[in-house]
């Protein structure tokens, strides 16, 4: 369900996290390798784009749990209490409806 809160969210998430630190934490973790966070540590001059490589990183990642440390990481940051409120915002219920109305669209090849 957090993977599609965070796809439902990517724009605000993209241009509101300080990439930097989360990847420490993801590491730390162990949500991420050593390469993906010495490649994503090497983009630091544009901010939103290695937050972009980073997301995407995450979606494509065979961890099931990559999802629950990036909202563990988010909430350390003060700052950005804001944004676990939009992620909370979404119930499961509406994330399920979103997820329906997605694979409709994709049935009917919209």
């Amino acid at each position: 369900m957090l993977k599609l809160k965070y796809r439902k969210l990517h724009e605000k998430v993209v241009n509101s996290v300080n990439a930097s630190s989360v990847i420490d934490f993801l590491f730390q973790e162990g949500a991420i390798g050593e390469d993906d966070m010495r490649a994503l540590h090497r983009i630091r001059d544009d901010p939103q784009h290695q937050c972009k490589q980073m997301l995407e990183q995450l979606h494509t990642s065979a961890n099931p749990q990559v999802f629950v440390h990036l909202y563990e990481a988010i909430k350390r940051e003060t700052c950005l209490q804001w944004l676990v409120k939009e992620i909370d915002k979404y119930t499961d219920q509406s994330v399920i409806s979103l997820l329906q109305q997605l694979e409709i669209s994709e049935t009917i090849g919209y």
